[in-house]
């Protein structure tokens, strides 16, 4: 067969809609010849059809039983044994993340907390993830993976219910991801005001956070009608920065209307400064 037959055939052949993989097996020539002559060739609905009905088919033989598996060979590593890193992981999901039916996405403004979210989720994840950033600043990170988010979510559950009944050291990174995700500082010399707030919409979370605070000897207070947690009086706030604290490079975002110090400065130093106040 000349190439010029050859190609006549191809284009006869996929008019008639015939699969790219069906003219090869006619033909008895490769795939990228065929496709290289029928390429522009529009498909017609029923064409499509085939196409569509072919995958399933694939799918369903080679993958019969991956519900919530990826069949795209994208797995999760996942992990039995708790460590410090991996608490804060699973906490950042909890505080700052949110979870779809298949998907896993972490919101946050801070590069700082963006950056070691993406190198934590190395230790059970090897794929990079979709990154997005709003009008307002807002970084979101994006895993497309039913597999991780099941891992996930099942991994946030149990940390919730448990975190109580874990070692002091994971408690206190449990703690380090909340008020790095949804912590603020505020410190008005001037009005003797100094406090450290907390805020979740979930009332359970925060009197999860308070009884964990507890265990390091902090008191605070939650106030459920604005669901947010103060710690406040020098002691508290002493404590909250010897033992708990605002991660470096985590930052007050100094250009919202209500900044009260028109730049961004960070969380801990603006801590210090209301500790060395007392002075």
């Amino acid at each position: 067969m000349t190439s010029q037959e050859f190609k006549q055939k191809c284009i006869e052949l996929r008019k008639q809609d015939f699969t790219i993989k069906e003219i090869t097996q006619v033909l008895k020539r490769s795939k990228t010849s065929v496709y290289f002559h029928v390429k522009n060739i529009s498909k017609t609905k029923a064409l499509l059809a085939k196409i569509r009905e072919n995958s399933l088919t694939h799918l369903n033989r080679i993958k019969p039983n991956l519900k919530g598996i990826s069949w795209t060979g994208r797995h999760c590593r996942g992990f039995q044994e708790w460590t410090p890193e991996l608490v804060n992981l699973i906490a950042h999901t909890i505080f700052d993340g949110e979870f779809n039916r298949t998907n896993t996405f972490y919101h946050n403004r801070s590069i700082k907390l963006i950056n070691h979210f993406k190198e934590s989720m190395k230790i059970i994840y090897d794929y990079e993830p979709a990154t997005y950033k709003d009008k307002n600043g807002v970084i979101r990170l994006g895993y497309y993976s039913v597999e991780l988010t099941n891992f996930l979510r099942e991994k946030s559950d149990y940390l919730v219910k448990n975190i109580s009944l874990m070692s002091i050291d994971f408690q206190r990174e449990f703690l380090k991801a909340f008020f790095d995700d949804e912590g603020s500082i505020y410190f008005q010399k001037k009005r003797n005001s100094r406090r450290v707030k907390g805020s979740q919409y979930d009332d359970e979370i925060l009197f999860l956070v308070q009884r964990l605070l507890k265990n390091f000897d902090i008191e605070s207070k939650v106030d459920a009608r604005f669901h947010e947690i103060i710690v406040s009086r020098r002691e508290n706030l002493g404590k909250f920065a010897e033992e708990i604290n605002f991660s470096p490079g985590v930052k007050v975002n100094g250009k919202r209307s209500n900044s009260i110090w028109k730049k961004d400065l960070e969380k801990r130093k603006i801590l210090s400064r209301a500790l060395n106040s007392y002075l």
